[in-house]
Parts: C-alpha cells; sequence; structure tokens
C-alpha cells in the first residue's frame, strides 16, 4: 500500500501526461463548459464559489467551510469540484459524508455521471472493469495502486475506520435528524471528530450546508453553555452566501427574485427562513421562550449591614429566594439543580446563580447529605433568607433532613417544603412569559456558562424529552418570591437578614367579612 499523499504536490497533474497539448482548465472553466454541454447557463453565484474553492485549492487551504442557502445548488457545484480534482489528479482519494447514506451516494452518482460525460473526462478516467465502477464507490484510471476508491460516499453514523482520504466533503451533515437535540448534536460533533484518524497529513476537509440551531456546528461563535471555549470549525476559511445580501439584493436574481423570495419567507416561517435562507443560527424548530429577551449582568452581590441592605452593583435588591428542585436517582436522566433568585422594588428579576448539583460518588457521604451540604454553602454564600423545596415525587422526604441542616448551620433561611400542584409546563410559562415579554428577567453572565441557555431556546411544551431541569427550578424560585414585608437587617450567626421578612406580620382590617 502506498503511504505518498497525491494532495501534498497539487502542481503534479497526472492529467498533463495524458494529453500534453491539452490546456488544464480552471475550475470556473471546467464548470461552465459543463453547463454549456448540459445547454445551462452558470449563474454568477456558482462562478464566485467555484473562484472560492479553486483559490482555496491552489493557495494550500484545507480547512474550508461554504455556507449558502437552500437550493443555491452548492452540492452540484462541489460535485463538479470534487471531479475537477479528479481531473486534475486521478490519485486522490475524496471521502463524501452526509446525514445517512443515501445523500452521500447521491453526489458520488453524480461525480460519476460528470465523469462520464464531461468533455475533459469522457473516456480518459473511467476504468475498463465494471466493478471499480460501483453506485456508492468508484475508483478512475489512476498510475498509483491505493487500497481506497477515488470516492466513496458513507453517511456520518457509519463504520470508516481504517478508511483513508485526502479530502473529506462533509455535505450537510447538519439536518433536524441529527441537531434537533443535544444528545445528537454531541454525537455528531463526535463523529466528525474522528474524520481526524480518516485525513491523511496535509489533506482537504470541506464542510458545506446551512445551519438548522443555535449550536449548529457552523456557529462562528463559542457557545459557553455547551462548554465550547472555541468553535466547533475553528480555523476553518469561510465562504458564507445568504439568499439576500447586506445591500437587499437577491444572491441569484434569476431564480430568486424579490416575490420568491417573499413567498419562500411567508410559507417556511420567520425561524425557518432566517435559518435556511439567511444562515442565521437559530433553532428551526422555534422554541416556546424567547431567549433573545434576556438581559444580561455581570455584578456581584454586596451585602451592607451599615444600610440594612443588600447590593447588586449599585442596585438595591428588595428579595430573594433559593428553589431547589432535587433529584437523587443516579442515571434518572434528571438532574438536581438550585436557582438562585433576587427582585428589586421596580420588578426586576435576578437570575444570579444557577447550580447543577453533583456529588462525589466516592465519598461514603449519602447522596443526599452532600446535595443538602451544597444547598447550605449557596445558601450562606448569597445570603438567602429563603428556601423552597420542591417535595413531589424523592423530594418528599427532604425537608426533615434540610431543616436539621439549615438550624445547624444556624437558623439563617426559612425554608418552604411545596408540592408543585400545576404541571411543569404550566409553572415555566407562567413564571418565564411575563417576565421575558416585559425584559424584566437579568440573568448573570455565569449562569451562560450552564445549560440553563440551551435549555431556554430548545423546550417546547409538547416535547416530553425537552431538557427542563434548570428551567423548572428558576420557574419555582420566580413564582416563590416572598413579599418583603418589613424592612430590616440583623446579623444572625455569621449571616445577613437583609431582607428581614421571616416571621408573622399582622395587618389591620377595616372591613367586614
Amino acid at each position: 500500500m502506498h503511504t505518498q499523499n497525491p494532495t501534498q504536490d497539487p502542481a503534479k497533474d497526472p492529467a498533463k501526461d495524458q494529453d500534453s497539448a491539452a490546456p488544464i482548465l480552471s475550475f470556473v472553466e471546467f464548470s461552465v463548459l459543463w453547463n454549456q454541454t448540459m445547454g445551462q447557463r452558470t449563474p454568477r453565484l456558482h462562478i464566485n464559489m467555484a473562484r472560492w474553492l479553486e483559490k482555496a485549492w491552489e493557495n494550500g487551504e484545507t480547512r474550508l467551510l461554504l455556507m449558502a442557502f437552500r437550493s443555491a445548488g452548492k452540492s452540484t457545484l462541489v460535485g463538479l469540484f470534487a471531479a475537477w480534482l479528479l481531473y486534475r489528479n486521478p490519485n486522490l482519494r475524496i471521502m463524501v459524508l452526509a446525514a445517512d447514506g443515501t445523500l452521500a451516494g447521491k453526489m458520488v452518482r453524480n461525480v460519476k455521471r460528470i465523469i462520464e460525460r464531461h468533455p475533459c473526462t469522457a473516456g480518459v478516467l473511467k476504468p475498463r472493469s465494471p466493478d471499480q465502477w460501483a453506485s456508492e464507490r468508484f475508483t478512475v484510471q489512476r498510475d498509483m495502486e491505493l487500497r481506497d476508491p477515488s470516492m466513496i460516499g458513507r453517511g456520518v453514523s457509519s463504520n470508516i475506520t481504517g478508511s483513508r482520504a485526502d479530502i473529506v466533503i462533509c455535505d450537510d451533515v447538519e439536518v433536524p435528524l441529527t441537531s434537533d437535540s443535544a444528545e445528537k448534536r454531541e454525537a455528531l460533533r463526535e463523529r466528525l471528530n474522528e474524520m481526524n484518524y480518516v485525513l491523511v497529513a496535509g489533506g482537504m476537509q470541506l464542510y458545506m450546508g446551512t445551519p438548522h440551531h443555535f449550536y449548529s456546528i457552523y456557529a462562528d461563535e463559542p457557545r459557553y453553555e455547551i462548554g465550547e471555549e472555541e468553535i466547533f470549525l475553528s480555523g476553518f476559511k469561510r465562504l458564507c452566501i445568504p439568499v439576500l445580501g447586506n445591500d437587499g439584493q437577491s444572491a441569484w436574481p434569476e431564480r430568486y427574485d424579490a416575490e420568491t423570495i417573499a413567498q419562500i419567507r411567508r410559507a417556511t416561517g420567520p425561524n425557518k427562513f432566517d435559518s435556511q435562507m439567511m444562515l442565521k443560527f437559530i433553532n428551526i424548530l422555534e422554541g416556546r421562550l424567547d431567549a433573545d429577551m434576556l438581559q444580561f449582568y455581570n455584578g456581584e452581590i454586596d451585602p451592607c449591614p451599615v444600610r440594612k441592605a443588600l447590593y447588586i452593583g449599585s442596585i438595591q435588591m428588595a428579595t430573594a429566594c433559593c428553589w431547589w428542585d432535587p433529584s437523587l436517582a443516579k442515571n434518572s436522566g434528571d438532574n438536581s439543580v438550585a436557582a438562585i433568585v433576587y427582585s428589586d422594588p421596580g420588578g426586576n428579576y435576578y437570575l444570579h446563580h444557577v447550580e447543577y448539583i453533583k456529588v462525589n460518588e466516592n465519598d461514603e457521604t449519602a447522596n443526599a447529605v452532600q446535595q443538602i451540604e451544597t444547598i447550605i454553602k449557596l445558601l450562606k454564600k448569597y445570603h438567602i433568607p429563603m428556601l423552597g423545596v420542591e417535595t413531589n415525587g424523592i423530594g418528599g422526604f427532604l425537608p426533615g433532613m434540610v431543616q436539621t441542616a439549615l438550624k445547624k448551620a444556624g437558623g439563617m433561611t426559612s425554608l418552604v417544603p411545596e408540592p408543585s400542584k400545576k404541571s411543569k409546563d404550566v409553572r415555566i410559562i407562567e413564571a418565564f412569559d411575563p417576565l421575558l415579554a416585559a425584559k424584566r428577567l437579568y440573568v448573570h453572565e455565569r449562569v451562560r456558562q450552564t445549560p440553563f441557555i440551551m435549555e431556554m431556546r430548545e423546550w417546547r411544551p409538547e416535547r416530553s424529552r425537552c431538557r427542563d431541569d434548570a428551567l423548572d427550578a428558576v420557574s419555582g424560585a420566580i413564582m416563590r418570591m416572598p413579599d418583603r414585608l418589613r424592612e430590616g437587617f440583623a446579623r444572625k450567626k455569621g449571616h445577613y437578614d437583609w431582607m428581614n421578612a421571616r416571621g408573622q406580620h399582622k395587618a389591620r382590617g377595616e372591613f367586614e367579612v
């Protein structure tokens, strides 16, 4: 088996040796000639794409992302690009990855058709042996003896162990089938990272597609809430072509005039249009909650005994609540989450902290005890006067344990065990909708590092498998926020009772019942 990488010397084109008198066409010329053979014109859009791809190849660019609106003909053009590369160098090995094997095979068959009929390749590259010319893999006439075919198509989830390629084309690997849940997006990233073991040193990786989600693999900014410190396609050279440019003009006016574009927008809806036609990173399956209505801040709490107050930055807080939605089972799929929310006198709410509580399995201390210890630390750190615990299900036996722990810690926080009488979906909607509509929900930048924002963007009440652990905890804190009944700032065993809202309050009534 040869270990030589044919892409290491792109200037050495075996195609030149086949007919030294015949000039080697540029990719633009190769594309225009093919369209003329098919009786078609070449749109300016495709000319621009072709020039970009050829320039990248000639300059040795090995990481490319071509994003263009739906039905822009990018798969057709990249198929021509693959045929042109084999025309230039028949020793290349090209692998096509798509969301499934059927889509990958479609591109392979298209390239076969081009090679059979293009004036530059017809009768030159097609092999003599029929078994080298299969529907989803083929090998052209070449002078190197290589184990892998000239071109092969595979689904992104298929087994590619042991394969080698000089060029990997990722053709629409992100579709709803591979990206409509956090688990699927994580699995897609893991599969695509395996391309590093397929691609030979110096080889090219070309992605093309449209974004289907806010957490798209094509995103141009890191998504910190899913643990990204840099974008997935970091270092990739990009060409992004939305259907409408910055000047409002169509990228393909011959096919997509203003009336056609408006009709597509009406038929698909704003989210899908912005995602698939304008290449914006949003979820095409519109979520119920609008995360873009959140306000963000960086300030930390500042307890001030002298003024009998607690501040976030320069804003005095009026009330606060920590709500704990517990989960004790190791493999239940539910997270144990605590949310800390403050409010100011003006009716603004501040989601200051979201804690996905983890336990140390090597610690002999019971699961529940470890979690309660975490809760106590949070209450002390953030000076929280009230803790709510959902007692439905496994939370039913916790209040007694929590109450004991609170007394041991100094009794600085009141415990409010409460069962949830409404469905989770209703609780979340009632808590979030009014605050989002009024832009009164502020979120600390630290919360961006948790899955909370992702849960918001993906949550749809009709889907039972949506992650909503943090949403449930935050909604509990918002809906159970205590009233600020009287002023005060007392010190109790090292804890500032800045809200001083505990205990009984007797109000005078001047009406008859």
